[in-house]
């Protein structure tokens, strides 16, 4: 009777997998309705406008719905009409000249900035810039911050703070020298300066003037922009200094394996062997040196504009090696117009500071209120011994044993 049942169970296991596999074949090969059937019913319905825009067109656009507006940008030639019954001087109304401005399509503009950035009078991809930075953006950018604290939150009431096994030996070993502490106190204090200064101007709008005033947000704001493109320095110094610092330490090996199957002793009672620094400190080491340097340097882009554009060079590498095609799209786009290396430039510095904020506040919790006696290590520079033993028993092991051949040097702690 058992056998039986699993021989249908079974059977009606392959039958299922085989309806699923079926439905699936037959969804990939139904083709698609392909755009180009929409944009032929959006032809056929401007035949009767006599080639102006339709309703459609204009629903279309407004719900970000692809279409090709190309009716319109390439339709600049033409003499202007006069048209009939106006002011005694008369008025050219010259639709091919707007839509020439519209599109950005005017042949050797004059301005007065005598700059490329003032040529472009009308840009639409400020639009998009603008809904993703005030929604997709600020939305998500600050779900994930409130949901890394509010995890954090749960995991400590959940485990509590990770003790010292054996208490205290009132014996301390030297773990970080002076010149170190300086560093991560300077880079932190500048990218603590600069989350706050970026949270400002990117939520001010909408959560601070209503609890502020508009006077006062404002206030507010222009120095959140000073202290960033000037603390900014300090935080890419730290970065630089940081990886020249301690990277030789921060090189992945075996017994990293060891430590993710242990969770690193922070769930359970585990304490896996480690050098100087773990893999969970290895991690926090190259987040601020990759998305900190990405950050830099997205932020020296929008510092000098002009002269550091990122993705024009970087969308066209990127078609080159045909990245595009493989995922199924279109070119990216090579001729950005300033404004939308702008654009591109401060919607990747936001995103990878938001990234990089979340795993900073892990770093501060395991820190501070998450173990026992880890913030002595960049606070004074000592730590206990047990403490030494219990997380980085190997470096432990090998700064007792330099210690052993220079007698004096360990002492009790203050």
């Amino acid at each position: 009777m058992g056998k039986r049942m699993k021989t249908r169970t079974g059977e009606a296991l392959v039958f299922v997998l085989l309806i699923l596999v079926i439905a699936l074949t037959a969804w990939w090969m139904t083709p698609a309705r392909d755009v180009d059937e929409v944009e032929a019913r959006l032809i056929a319905a401007r035949q009767e406008t006599g080639g102006a825009q339709t309703l459609e067109d204009i629903l279309r656009r407004q719900e970000g719905l692809p279409i090709d507006d190309s009716f319109r940008s390439d339709n600049i030639g033409g003499d202007a009409v006069p048209p009939p019954n106006l002011a005694p001087l008369g008025t050219s109304s010259d639709p091919d000249l707007w839509r020439a401005i519209r599109y950005d399509r005017l042949e050797d503009p004059t301005v007065s900035t005598h700059t490329e950035v003032g040529a472009v009078m009308i840009q639409s991809g400020g639009m998009r810039w603008l809904e993703f930075r005030a929604g997709p953006l600020r939305t998500w950018g600050g779900w994930l911050l409130l949901g890394t604290i509010g995890l954090l939150g749960v995991f400590f009431l959940l485990r509590g703070r990770v003790r010292i096994e054996g208490g205290r030996t009132g014996k301390t070993v030297t773990r970080f020298m002076g010149f170190e502490r300086f560093v991560h106190w300077m880079t932190a204090a500048s990218f603590i300066l600069l989350a706050f200064t970026g949270i400002f101007t990117l939520f001010g709008r909408k959560f601070l003037i209503p609890i502020m005033g508009h006077e006062a947000n404002s206030i507010l704001l222009l120095g959140s922009k000073y202290i960033h493109n000037n603390v900014g320095w300090a935080f890419m110094l730290g970065v630089g200094l940081i990886f020249v610092l301690w990277v030789w330490h921060n090189i992945p090996d075996k017994l990293d394996i060891i430590w993710f199957k242990q969770f690193g002793g922070i769930v359970g009672n585990n304490h896996p062997p480690a050098k100087k620094f773990n893999a969970g400190q290895k991690m926090i080491f190259w987040s601020v040196v990759l998305f900190g340097g990405s950050i830099s340097l997205s932020g020296l882009s929008l510092l000098f504009p002009m002269d550091m554009p990122l993705f024009n060079g970087t969308f066209l590498l990127l078609n080159d090696l045909g990245v595009p095609s493989l995922l199924g799209r279109d070119p990216l786009p090579v001729a950005l117009a300033p404004q939308e290396e702008m654009q591109l430039t401060q919607l990747w510095h936001a995103i990878v500071a938001f990234v990089l904020m979340a795993i900073i506040i892990a770093h501060i919790y395991i820190g501070s209120v998450g173990m026992e006696g880890a913030f002595e290590a960049m606070g004074s520079g000592e730590v206990d011994e047990n403490w030494a033993e219990q997380h980085h028993s190997i470096w432990y092991a090998k700064k007792k044993a330099k210690e052993a051949e220079a007698p004096g040097k360990a002492h009790p702690a203050e």
